[in-house]
């Protein structure tokens, strides 16, 4: 039986209860596989001992002495317990939030087998908000269900606790690990000397040795692996065998693809050159589109400010003059807007006919749109989700140019391609770069055109960092540059009601009276209208405002050239990848710009690590690869919605060697043995049909 086969219902595991049924389910945890895929987030030695004081050195494991507790009230929040311990070393404090019933549980003058994970509050106190404690002299819970000091620690959630997961994983792997099947080919379990599948479930969960514990870990996540990779070959080398079969032949193509006529008149009416990478990318995208034997499907990526939507318009223009309508989806009105304004200064001079569409155009306009749509008389439509709205007509869409791809589902960009009548190409584009291994994984059947180089001219945007006590420095070196003429950016994490944290609705008036009094200041988010966001970033381009206040959504699809300051509040707030857009917002024209990263004097871990990842570096591919280590790969790919990527202990940039040799099997199996049809692969066919790990979703 294969793991995911296993659909028996929770009831059948002993303690599990109607009242513990729905704090699982908020796991994800329905049934009894889902229980045993339930991996442990971490592992902890029970042996070895960390003192308070040590609490940099990992998770701490010491024994405490409670000394005394109180209370905290926050309005409209259950009280939190408070409790004051101390070992050999020093103090601490542990935080039960919102968790009234842990104050009798932990009496004052006792001892207790802690473990947690700690640092520093605001008020300069050692404090842990995540804990385990048991008394010292009672036999650990646990004991009847681990072996070797090992104990698991698994992501969890209100009304269940570590102890109860550890005993109904337990309980399942003593009823179902001995039935299950291995799901990965013999060969590669005895070559790589991986466990079978009943033992790596039991090690992963609870192994007897360190020793074990790794190579269940090595076994589990090289089958999660190796399954992806196998999804990935299936679609990509039924793409290679269309092309393979085709009576056209690439060769002749490339040698005939040069610039088409209407992409010669755009090119000879720019102010510019292309750049290396843009005229290869239009060259490749050239060929696809003329290619009879196979509909388009590139990833068209480059760092923040590279010219990737120059390269779209051009793309347009060849599947125009073939014949075709061209739809251009960006994920905000703003970006959109954007994109039909510069596509009406630069495509219209050429006879085009253009077309904005969003979910706000009025219904005569939107009727009369919808029409000349559906006639062929709109040769490129650009707008947001509506797009694809079930009263949009295509008279021949040929191209679908997908901007800021991964904020987009693999649901949303079925819809949008189904808008074409026969297969049309199709063309993502991404200002977050992905490395190259990860981008052959998760676009595995698409073909990636990268633009490496920038347009001549721009200067490195210098970026700064600044501790929120040391601000003011910030202020009037953005003071300066205003005098000069240059306008600013200032982006705040929340719009409003921030209890710790500047926000945007306080910080816009405080900029316009008190800051920067003799200068225009005007703020801009998600929840104004588009009239007044458009107005806005009107006047903002045309200088008749200095400063700009928002939140992140001018992240991308904001091009205004005059701007040379980018002021980030509250910077460790943001993930990488955002703050690298947000500096890509100035620097875009010929003067030198800056980025100042204004950051919490009390500032974590992680966030010195992102703060000192983006002073040092400036290349978008080296940041990309940094945020996919701290965050994971789904929202680069847009997979979060697509129910593709479920991996439970994987990391396609951790485990990146891994993943090449997976990528290495799973392509040779598949080259040699299509069907599966040999002894050896027999348990893969099995495993597809049978209990696929996630759905086979096309991209």
């Amino acid at each position: 039986m294969f793991l995911r086969n296993l659909s028996a219902s929770l009831n059948v595991i002993n303690g599990i209860g109607e009242k513990t049924l729905p704090a699982l389910a908020r796991l994800g945890i329905n049934n009894v596989a889902q229980l045993l895929l339930h991996y442990p987030r971490d592992w902890e030695d029970t042996n070895a001992k960390v003192p308070l004081m040590d609490f940099r050195l990992g998770k701490v494991r010491t024994e405490v002495t409670v000394l005394a507790k109180d209370w905290i009230i926050r309005f409209g929040k259950p009280p939190s317990p408070k409790f004051y311990v101390q070992d050999e070393s020093g103090r601490a404090v542990l935080l039960s939030y919102n968790q009234p019933w842990d104050y009798k549980k932990y009496i004052v003058g006792e001892r207790y087998r802690l473990s947690g994970v700690f640092s520093y509050n605001n008020r300069g106190e050692l404090q842990a908000n995540r804990f385990e404690a048991e008394p010292v002299g009672v036999a650990p819970t646990d004991t009847s269900v681990f072996s070797g000091g090992i104990l698991p620690v698994y992501p969890s959630t209100a009304g269940i606790e570590q102890k109860q997961l550890r005993k109904f994983i337990y309980d399942a792997i003593q009823k179902f690990a001995g039935k299950l099947s291995c799901e990965l080919p013999p060969d590669i379990i005895k070559r790589d000397g991986l466990f079978p599948k009943a033992q790596a479930i039991k090690s992963i969960h609870f192994p007897a040795s360190a020793q074990d514990l790794e190579r269940a870990k090595k076994t589990l996540l090289y089958e999660e692996l190796f399954y992806l990779e196998i999804m990935v070959g299936k679609r990509a080398l039924q793409r290679k065998g269309i092309k393979k079969n085709a009576q056209a032949d690439a060769a002749d193509v490339s040698k005939k693809t040069g610039f088409s006529p209407l992409q010669k008149r755009l090119i000879e009416r720019l102010p510019f050159s292309l750049t290396a990478g843009q005229e290869k990318a239009v060259f490749e995208i050239n060929i696809d589109l003329d290619a009879q034997w196979l509909s388009m499907a590139r990833l068209l990526q480059g760092d923040v400010g590279c010219g990737k939507t120059l390269v779209s318009f051009l793309a347009a223009l060849r599947a125009i003059e073939a014949g075709g309508q061209v739809a251009l989806m960006a994920p905000t009105e703003l970006l959109a807007r954007q994109h039909a304004e510069n596509a009406a200064a630069l495509l219209e001079p050429l006879g085009l006919h253009i077309a904005f569409l969003t979910g706000n155009i009025k219904a005569a306009g939107r009727r009369e749109l919808l029409r000349n749509l559906a006639a062929g008389d709109i040769d490129i439509v650009i707008g947001t989700h509506a797009l694809f709205s079930a009263d949009v007509r295509y008279k021949n869409l040929t191209l679908v140019v997908i901007d800021e791809q991964h904020r987009f589902g693999v649901t949303q960009r079925a819809h949008i391609m189904a808008k074409a009548a026969q297969a049309a190409g199709l063309l993502m584009m991404s200002a977050t770069p992905i490395p190259r291994t990860l981008a052959l994984t998760i676009f595995g059947d698409m073909d990636v055109s990268t633009i490496a180089d920038m347009p001549q001219g721009r200067l490195p945007v210098k970026t700064h960092l600044a501790k929120e006590s040391n601000e003011g420095k910030v202020y009037d070196y953005v003071r300066k540059q205003l005098v000069a003429g240059r306008q600013a950016y200032f982006v705040y994490p929340l719009i409003k009601d921030g209890e710790d944290i500047k926000d945007l609705e306080v910080m816009s008036e405080r900029l316009a009276r008190e800051i920067f009094p003799d200068f225009t200041v005007a703020s801009i988010h998600s929840k104004v209208g588009e009239e007044q966001k458009q107005k806005t970033m009107a006047d903002f381009r045309s200088g008749a405002i200095d400063i700009l206040a928002a939140t992140s959504v001018v992240e991308v699809g904001v091009d205004v050239p005059n701007a040379t300051c980018m002021v980030v509040e509250h910077a460790e707030r943001f993930g990488l990848s955002a703050l690298h857009q947000l500096r890509g917002r100035v620097g875009r024209g010929r003067d030198q710009a800056y980025c100042f990263l204004v950051y919490s004097d009390d500032l974590s871990d992680d966030g010195v690590t992102r703060m000192k990842i983006m002073l040092q570096n400036s290349d978008g591919f080296i940041i990309a690869e940094e945020d996919l280590k701290m965050r994971g790969p789904g929202q680069f790919a847009g997979t979060e919605q697509s129910g593709y990527i479920v991996l439970g202990l994987a990391h396609p940039v951790r485990d990146i060697e891994e993943l090449a040799r997976a990528r290495d099997d799973a392509f040779f199996i598949l080259e040699n043995d299509p069907d599966l049809l040999l002894e050896g692969n027999k348990v893969v066919a099995q495993v597809l049909e049978e209990a696929p790990p996630w759905s086979e979703v096309a991209f």
